[in-house]
């Protein structure tokens, strides 16, 4: 009886207790007005200091000091603040709350660079750009890259021409750094590569970026460009920042379409080229009673190519240039060159032949996709969201023209007048992700993800020949090979945030977790006659070897490689008041192919006075050699004299790269600092200072060619390289080679500065003004070989020479400058920008500047700071359609025009001897490049106007 009693007591007592508890109290969840959940919202008790913050679903808990009235204010940055009031007795209610869309304010949240709560860029610890939907659609550029060149003033990215694959995937810069050393993110989680090598004379040599053209706009709600070092956060790459892409959600019906076309004068001449064709839809549905959401989005995009080149300005087209007789007088010999010239200008004419032979510019491309993205919740505690794309693109790109004279490269009995080939791929590009977030026990957030991505690059080279196959026999099309890289990444992430009543500390987020990585990299061999030789001679002299500008892939090139990775990384971030945030990040990483890293990363931010926030961090960070850079090899046909060898493109697990003393590749290393200023001033006025330093140690090149050394077409015995290579090629069928390895420390320091204000000129009608600049400087610090490389000077000199220098110093915008101007009155939206792309710089591989070498000191060049405008005019017709006209680069302003030497222009072309002429003191390959290539500005496609229509409901 005594126990019954004792028993029933304790029960009676544990219900008070959590009666009394709980009692007095409000609990629910705050979401959007589409109904999904908006975690880190702040409720808070109207004139006291109770509050807390809605977790990661959206649910909060608020305990009240006692019975009675009172007002709460639910808030989030990019919703309207809401107050209700709420009658509290002792039992613990339930109430939700829906927040409206402030949409001047929504695209500034932020979820990247903190494992916390979402925030604002100017609360951010560390600098984040926003790019909303409608920056990235009110103008007429239709890619991804070339809207974030034009939007986000650190960011650089051009189209490059006549550089094989990479025509068809655009290198990219942050901070002025590589391709490779920013990492991108879709909804926060790891994006694969491409497939792609930049092996050309391009920004980005020897690196391996992330092909940002295959997302389709339509599929972005908005792009979070974080500028700060984060590998501590989310590992490899993360160098210079990173880029995460949020996908839709729910949105109403939006369907879009635009055409446009260069519409420009530039050479003398008149273009209308580069047509375009654009068509996007998208819509968001929301499930009932809360289960989540679906987005659907896909766009269709058709570029047509653009050419910018020069005249040929080879005197003879068709004939091998005359040599002068011992005993022929002067005049007689010019008599003959004349007869000769005019004899090959009238078969040019005859034939068509004209010396507009190349297309420098755009390349053709046909690029279409679609993306999904949802999530389905499973009650309140737990949610499966997925994201999968698809994208298919097929480009076309010329190469270099052969001429009819070039007979070891053609086949006249196929094309009598020459041949421009063309180098024609089709990527496939396609990921997939799955998670699920669920509530733990004492309100731990679990997050556990698996994410799959692909990226194929098939070649298919066409209008060509192998001109060594028997005469008349070479096919005209040739596949030759196909690279894939594939991805898949495993996540759990595991966090929660307390919160504190008084004291010094009154928040600490506690993230943790780990990855799991395979890369898999395979190069797959092209068909037999796009690489074989049939040993076909004109004369005595041999004919090229595989398909002409792009040799298919070899048996011995194929292969099929794979690594692993684990990681493990925690991060803590604390707030002291509401004044002061710190935070700290470690991570850890083993990769089954060069070993461990540790990273590690201190923020912090301290509001100084109103809105006004000082924040700074500093970190550790690393990047993997790519399984590219290890790997990839090929090899291609070069001629010597008369004879032909071959010029390899070798890994490092070659014994050649042996026999210079080059080991495996090693991971590069950064310690990077930041520190700036940010906030608001009179509710209107927002601004970001920041300044950043980055030095990078084993940096990872791209050696310029090692070729074997001759005197007079006859091999030197005592040359280095021929000694080099004589060890695994004694009889001298190897030329060159070339490989990757870690070799320079470089350093980068820059300040970004980002400034807005929002004016209201009435009921109907405002102007937002925004100011956005980089000045940014990399330096070359040192230059550091292999033992056997720096033991000999012409060796390190090939290693990494003046061009390959200009390449990292000086190849992008040394400053960058965008003022955008946005004015709405009623119906009519007007929107203005200019961007300043600030100089770069080429230098000559053999420095110009020592007479030695006979060169023009002009081969090293500047080309000068320019102003690029763009305009639009935007009409809503009604709630549903809306149309838009406008230009962009409405001036029809080009970059600076390379140098052409005196002895190498259209001056040569009306009879004066070849012994003038000389196409090889200058850049542009004999006329045909007018415009810098190896430098990345702006492009040089001149004015292009443009329509578009949408739809939405």
């Amino acid at each position: 009886m005594i126990k019954i009693l004792f028993k029933n007591s304790l029960i009676l007592l544990l219900l008070f207790v959590s009666n009394h508890l709980l009692a007095q109290g409000l609990k629910g969840k705050v979401t959007d007005s589409a109904g999904l959940a908006i975690p880190g919202a702040t409720v808070q008790v109207v004139g006291s200091k109770t509050g807390t913050s809605s977790d990661g679903n959206g649910l909060y808990a608020l305990k009240f000091p006692s019975a009675g009235a009172y007002k709460v204010r639910i808030s989030f940055t990019g919703y309207q603040t809401s107050e209700v009031a709420v009658q509290i007795d002792n039992t613990v209610k339930t109430m939700d709350f829906a927040l409206q869309d402030t949409k001047e304010l929504l695209s500034d949240v932020v979820v990247v660079g903190s494992r916390s709560t979402p925030r604002t860029n100017i609360e951010s610890v560390v600098p984040v750009d926003l790019i909303s939907t409608k920056d990235v659609k009110v103008f007429a550029q239709t890619d991804l890259t070339q809207i974030l060149n034009f939007v986000a003033p650190s960011f650089s990215s051009n189209r490059q021409t006549v550089s094989d694959g990479t025509d068809h995937i655009d290198p990219a810069s942050l901070r002025g750094l590589g391709p490779d050393q920013v990492l991108v993110l879709v909804n926060g989680k790891r994006r694969h590569t491409t497939a792609l090598v930049n092996i050309n004379g391009t920004f980005g040599r020897g690196s391996v970026g992330t092909d940002l053209n295959s997302i389709p706009v339509s599929a972005i709600e908005r792009i979070e460009v974080l500028r700060d070092g984060a590998a501590a956060q989310y590992g490899s790459d993360a160098i210079a920042g990173v880029i995460n892409i949020v996908l839709k959600k729910v949105t109403p019906y939006s369907f879009s379409t635009s055409f446009g076309q260069s519409s420009s004068n530039a050479l003398g001449r008149d273009f209308s080229d580069g047509r375009t064709f654009q068509v996007d839809f998208s819509k968001g549905w929301a499930f009932k009673n809360d289960k989540g959401f679906i987005n659907f989005a896909a766009q269709y995009l058709q570029r047509g190519f653009t050419n910018r080149g020069g005249l040929d300005t080879r005197p003879l087209l068709y004939s091998a240039s005359p040599t002068k007789g011992a005993t022929e007088t002067e005049a007689a010999f010019q008599a003959r060159f004349a007869s000769l010239k005019a004899a090959d200008d009238a078969r040019a004419a005859a034939n068509g032949l004209d010396r507009n032979n190349m297309r420098v510019g755009n390349s053709d491309s046909k690029n279409g996709g679609g993306f999904l993205n949802g999530q389905f919740n499973f009650g309140k505690t737990t949610q499966l969201y997925y994201a999968a794309g698809f994208t298919h693109k097929t480009g076309s790109a010329a190469g270099f023209y052969r001429l009819p004279t070039q007979t070891t490269q053609i086949d006249l009995s196929i094309y009598p007048n020459g041949f421009l080939p063309f180098i024609d791929t089709k990527i496939n590009d396609y990921s997939v992700s799955v998670g699920m977030r669920a509530k733990l026990l004492h309100d731990w957030d679990l997050d556990i993800s698996n994410t799959s991505g692909e990226n194929t690059i098939a070649f298919n080279i066409n209008n060509t020949v192998n001109a060594s196959l028997p005469t008349g026999t070479s096919p005209t099309s040739f596949y030759a090979g196909e690279l894939l890289f594939r991805q898949n990444t495993s996540n759990l992430d595991i966090n929660k945030k307390h919160t504190f009543d008084g004291g010094f500390l009154t928040s600490l987020n506690t993230a943790f977790g780990g990855e799991f990585r395979i890369d898999n990299y395979q190069i797959k061999e092209g068909e037999l006659l796009s690489y074989s030789n049939g040993g076909r001679l004109i004369g005595t002299s041999p004919t090229a070897s595989g398909a002409q500008v792009f040799p298919g892939f070899k048996p011995s090139n194929a292969l099929d490689k794979s690594r692993h990775n684990v990681g493990a990384y925690a991060d803590l971030e604390a707030e002291f008041g509401p004044r002061v945030t710190l935070g700290a990040a470690g991570r850890y990483e083993n990769y089954s192919d060069f070993g461990s890293n540790f990273s590690y990363k201190f923020t912090g931010k301290a509001k100084l006075f109103g809105d006004i926030s000082l924040r700074g961090a500093y970190s550790t960070g690393f990047r993997a050699p790519s399984l590219h850079q290890q790997y990839f090899n090929n090899e291609s046909t070069q001629f010597v004299g008369t004879n032909a060898t071959q010029v390899l493109t070798v890994n490092n697990a070659n014994p050649i790269v042996a026999q210079f003393g080059v080991g495996a590749l090693k991971p590069e290393i950064s310690k990077s600092g930041s520190l700036g200023l940010a906030g608001k001033i009179a509710k209107t006025f927002t601004f970001t200072i920041d300044a950043y330093n980055i030095d990078i140690s084993d940096r990872i090149v791209f050696s310029s060619q090692y070729a074997r050394e001759r005197s007079g077409g006859v091999l030197v015995p005592t040359g280095v390289v021929n000694q080099i290579l004589n060890t695994v090629d004694p009889l001298a069928q190897i030329n060159s080679v070339q490989f990757f390895t870690n070799a320079i420390t470089t350093n980068t320091a820059g300040i970004d500065v980002v400034l807005t204000n929002r004016f209201n000129l009435g009921a109907k009608s405002s102007l937002i003004l925004s100011v956005a600049g980089n000045v940014n400087k990399t330096v070359v610090r040192s230059i550091q070989g292999s033992d056997k490389i720096e033991s000999d000077a012409s060796l390190k000199a090939k290693l990494f020479d003046r061009l390959e220098r200009s390449r990292f110093e000086s190849s992008v915008p040394k400053n960058k400058v965008n003022i955008t101007a946005t004015y709405n009155v009623n119906k009519l939206s007007l929107v203005a920008r200019t961007v300043r792309f600030g100089e770069v710089t080429y230098l000559n591989a053999i420095d110009p500047n020592i007479p030695a070498n006979g060169l023009p000191t002009q081969l090293d060049q500047t080309f000068a700071p320019k102003w690029v405008t763009d305009f639009s005019v935007s009409y809503a017709a009604s709630k549903t359609w809306s149309v838009t006209v406008g230009a962009n680069n409405i001036f029809d302003v080009y970059p600076d025009k390379l140098y052409i030497d005196p002895r190498n222009n259209e001056n040569n072309l009306s009879g004066i001897a070849t012994s003038n002429y000389s196409g090889g003191l200058d850049n542009t390959s004999n006329g045909r490049f007018l415009y810098p290539r190896a430098v990345s500005q702006f492009g040089f496609s001149g004015r292009y106007v443009y329509g578009k229509i949408a739809c939405t409901f």
